[in-house]
């Protein structure tokens, strides 16, 4: 009997960006293979998995092999569009991370991956000596609700939990920009303390909280 801690031939959507658990994603779906993917994972209310790149680029090339970290996150379709034939717009939002075990890529190019789920972040009340970080983020988000106004759409969703260290770190990681393949490593961190730690160091490095 397959564990409920794992999934197979998830489909995986390579990008050039990490998804981060509780995180946002639009898409702008134009090739053939992810079209058909898309389609089928909104129908069956199914998750795909996102993938950063680490060879290769978004949208297919010939002769350019693809690679991508081991470590992902699933997203699940929030929001859906089809504007027109050969279009989908959608919103996913970052769900459970998973590793991959194995991974193949189909005839029309679609990669699809037996994967384990990674346990989510324990719960972990900001301390006293990062929550600059987390009042950092609290005036940014007020200062995005201000721009975006009223039915706006701010590049994360609620409910905010600016007293949790994984959700606090995990959206300045999304803001930040860091390279992708620290963004990686912060991802797979399995203490949600220490990486909240280390985008504080990044936070006064800038001056933006310290």
């Amino acid at each position: 009997m397959t564990s409920t801690l794992t999934l197979q031939s998830l489909p995986l959507f390579p990008l050039g960006t990490v998804l981060f658990p509780g995180g946002l994603l639009p898409l702008r779906i134009f090739e053939v293979r992810y079209l058909d993917m898309i389609g089928k994972c909104h129908k069956a209310g199914a998750p795909f998995g996102v993938v950063a790149l680490t060879q290769g680029a978004e949208v297919r090339q010939p002769g350019v092999q693809e690679s991508f970290s081991t470590v992902g996150t699933l997203a699940t379709i929030s929001e859906f569009e089809a504007p027109r034939a050969g279009l989908m717009m959608i919103r996913a939002t970052g769900a459970q991370r998973f590793r991959i075990r194995n991974s193949d890529q189909l005839k029309h190019g679609l990669w699809v991956a037996d994967v384990e789920r990674l346990p989510p972040d324990l719960p972990v009340t900001v301390p006293d000596d990062l929550k600059l970080a987390a009042t950092a983020l609290e005036q940014l988000i007020h200062s995005l609700e201000a721009k975006a106004g009223e039915g706006g759409q701010l590049p994360m969703q609620r409910p905010w939990q600016l007293d949790d260290c994984g959700w606090v770190a995990n959206r300045w990681c999304e803001l930040l920009p860091l390279p992708l393949a620290l963004k990686q490593r912060l991802m797979e961190l399995d203490n949600p303390l220490v990486r909240l730690e280390l985008v504080s160091d990044v936070l006064a490095r800038t001056g933006i909280a310290g």
